[in-house]
This record gives structure tokens, C-alpha cells and sequence, in this order.
């Protein structure tokens, strides 16, 4: 995959590029890198991309941290409401 690809506007790679970057930081410049992978792509692999190609020899970066973080599968949303939620066993 080309660089071009999957950070188009550079914004992960300026971010390494950023000294005394906070993970923060890190985390509102992933966001907006984020929202512009393209629809029907597949988020996880620019983000291993993003990896492989800026943080293979950055392990402490916060932005290495940061894009791991967006490898880890959300959990599964539990349902919550319905009469269980109004009744909480109390009478």
C-alpha cells in the first residue's frame, strides 16, 4: 500500500514529526486522520500501514500508542433499557 493511501494528507507522519507531542495530541490528530479513510475501506489496515511504515522504530512515540489502541476491537455494546433498566428489582 502506498504511503499515499493511507495517510494522504500526512497528518500521522507529521505527528511524528512533532516534538513533545502528548498523547492527546496523538488521539485529536488520529481522530481527524480517521474520518478520511475512505468509506468501505478497511480502517485496520491503514492503521497497521500507519504502523508499519511511521512506528516501527518509534515504540515509545505516543502516536505508536495511540495507533495500537485503534487496533483493539471495541466491545460489544450491550443492550441496555426495556423493562430490566425500569425495574431494578426495588418495589
Amino acid at each position: 500500500m502506498d504511503v499515499a493511501e493511507f495517510d494522504p494528507k500526512g497528518l500521522i507522519r507529521e505527528s511524528y514529526r512533532i516534538e513533545g507531542i502528548t498523547e492527546a495530541e496523538c488521539r485529536t490528530i488520529f481522530l481527524d486522520w480517521a474520518i478520511q479513510v475512505p468509506v468501505g475501506a478497511d480502517p485496520k489496515s491503514h492503521i497497521q500501514a500507519c504502523l508499519s511504515y511511521y512506528g516501527a522504530d518509534l515504540p515509545d512515540h505516543p502516536m505508536t500508542t495511540t495507533l495500537q489502541a485503534g487496533l483493539i476491537p471495541s466491545p460489544k455494546a450491550k443492550r441496555r433499557g426495556g423493562r430490566a433498566a425500569k425495574f431494578s428489582g426495588s418495589a
